[in-house]
């Protein structure tokens, strides 16, 4: 499964880690792509079988459960889902976390939270035909994205700890997302920074859209990394979709609505989104592995960092719900 070469990291930690390759990236949103209905299994197999390839990866990559369970899969209660026409009633979904634990003593009860959403939209109304949404970019490979880290992670030794985090029902609003914030393993006010990958392997090759641009040090952050790593070929710009305040579109609002600084990675939308034709075959693997590896990059500055990151101006007072 681990298709990656080892390679030294430039970061303040200099690890050894797996380097995030296209062809690592291409494996994971095949797999996670492929893992659709197709009337084969009820009532969520492409959920249920992309969280139990989740968590056997991030078993493999040495890292902990998260929480008290000792599982990497943990279930929120039962939310009623619609599958095409048809509402499937009471159906427990999964979300799959995992934890890198920290060097550093003092700061080791910190977190780092990095965030994808592993569901689609499954089978649906046919398009040419073809009923089965199989979600490719939107979000297989937001999703691949944070395997890979959880491959690359295990040469590196931050000082603060890491959380992984894949939910389902994103598609059906936040709902895995927003339950964590309201259950989380750790104590929410330990988690001092979120990375969103969603839709990472679309458009074009040279750019990656940030959403949460000057809204806090994260993207001052993230900018000055992509210019650092010339290498990885990408401009960094705001996002076309962001605004003021964020509107809840992706799995960075629950917690960014509750004073997390954070920012969403985020290549753009296209003629596949939400449609049966977001497939593999269209992916830019180059690419999404390219911008994960500027999000690994991101991650392991905030693990490492003195401080935490923090709210720009008036950012943190007109994003965060009030009490």
């Amino acid at each position: 499964m681990v298709l990656a070469v080892l390679a030294a990291v430039a970061g303040p930690a200099n690890a050894q880690v797996a380097r995030i390759t296209p062809a690592l990236m291409a494996r994971h949103i095949g797999v996670l792509a492929d893992d659709s209905m197709r009337g084969r299994f009820t009532p969520s197999p492409e959920i249920e079988l992309t969280a139990r390839y989740a968590g056997e990866v991030f078993r493999r990559a040495g890292l902990r459960p998260a929480g008290d369970s000792g599982q990497f899969i943990q279930r929120y209660p039962p939310r009623s889902f619609r599958r095409g026409q048809d509402t499937l009633g009471a159906v427990s979904a999964p979300n799959v976390v995992a934890v890198l634990p920290g060097r550093d003593p003092r700061l080791r009860g910190e977190y780092v939270l990095v965030v994808a959403h592993m569901d689609h939209l499954g089978v649906g109304r046919p398009v040419n035909g073809d009923s089965i949404y199989n979600g490719a970019d939107d979000n297989a490979s937001g999703t691949a994205g944070v395997l890979a880290m959880a491959e690359a992670l295990p040469g590196a030794r931050p000082v603060r700890s890491i959380l992984l985090l894949l939910v389902s029902g994103e598609e059906r609003g936040l709902q895995g997302s927003r339950w964590y914030a309201e259950h989380p393993t750790v104590p929410f006010d330990s988690i001092v920074a979120l990375l969103n990958l969603d839709m990472i392997g679309r458009n074009r090759p040279d750019s990656v859209y940030l959403n949460g641009w000057g809204k806090s040090t994260i993207s001052d952050l993230v900018r000055r990394l992509a210019a650092e790593h010339a290498e990885l070929g990408l401009a960094v710009g705001p996002d076309e979709e962001d605004r003021p305040v964020t509107p809840p579109d992706s799995d960075h609002h629950p917690f960014q609505h509750r004073g997390v600084p954070y920012a969403f990675f985020y290549t753009g939308a296209h003629p596949d989104y939400h449609r049966p034709s977001d497939e593999p075959a269209r992916i830019d693997a180059d690419k999404a592995a390219r911008v994960t590896r500027l999000a690994f990059y991101t991650l392991l500055e905030l693990a490492n960092a003195p401080q935490r990151p923090e709210w720009v101006g008036e950012s943190r007072r007109i994003n965060v719900a009030p009490r």
